[in-house]
């Protein structure tokens, strides 16, 4: 199966693809974040797709979701992997480590959400990762010996300001063990496409209020996405191959 990963923060291009072509995708939804990258990486063809653009210059809440979708998909993509800057609301997902998370709630608002705007199509969203997926790459997080948590519950916000201390503790109450900007309507729209999806979260930070900090220092997400990334080139470097 054909492999496509977006790149969240932190990501905005593969180290190690061998590129053989990009290719600006028109959809029916508008144009997506960057042009669609076609190479092997690892001795397997992959697909890349940067979500804020390779520049980084999209914020999270202007990110045209239906078009990064429907691109990946139309060039051929059957599973996906999502990697995303999170902050870290559980103690034991630690700056640098990864999560695989397996639910995910949608505090965001106002964003195109899904394909199905002129007829009813209501798709099942009980689990809304790809388990097999998810087993996958937490196989793969075992054997490359990266600091990783299995599961977990992205809570997707709107963005683009961090949260306030007081919603991070209302997230906690709520069953969230991480959040992020970009989950929602990523996870939905790849499900009503068809595509097997899994998210790989990589800790960029504690999130507002945690571990006495008083407020969320920049240089210090910087510096922990780094070492957040590495880990990613890792996980790939087994995962891939197991494909």
């Amino acid at each position: 199966m054909t492999l496509a990963i977006i790149g969240g923060t932190g990501l905005t291009s593969l180290a190690g693809l061998e590129i053989a072509r990009r290719e600006m995708v028109h959809t029916p939804y508008g144009e997506p974040s960057a042009p669609v990258t076609h190479g092997d990486l690892h001795g397997r063809r992959v697909i890349f797709l940067a979500r804020h653009g390779y520049g980084h210059t999209i914020p999270p809440h202007r990110v045209n979701f239906r078009a990064n979708l429907w691109a990946l998909k139309h060039v051929g993509a059957e599973q996906l992997v999502a990697v995303a800057a999170v902050g870290s609301i559980d103690d034991a997902f630690k700056p640098g480590d990864l999560a695989f998370p397996d639910q995910i709630i949608d505090y965001t608002a106002g964003r195109e959400h899904t394909y199905f705007d002129e007829d009813v199509n209501h798709i099942d969203f009980t689990y809304p990762y790809d388990p097999k997926l998810r087993q996958r790459m937490v196989a793969a997080a075992e054997e490359a010996n990266v600091g990783y948590v299995a599961g977990g519950c992205y809570a997707a916000t709107q963005g683009p300001r961090l949260e306030t201390a007081a919603e991070i503790k209302r997230l906690a109450r709520d069953g969230s063990t991480m959040v992020g900007m970009t989950g929602m309507p990523e996870a939905a729209l790849a499900r009503e496409l068809n595509l097997a999806y899994a998210t790989c979260a990589v800790c960029a930070n504690w999130a507002a209020g945690l571990h006495g900090q008083e407020t969320v220092a920049m240089n210090d997400i910087e510096a922990n996405l780094n070492q957040g990334m590495a880990q990613v080139r890792s996980l790939l470097g087994a995962f891939i191959p197991r494909l």
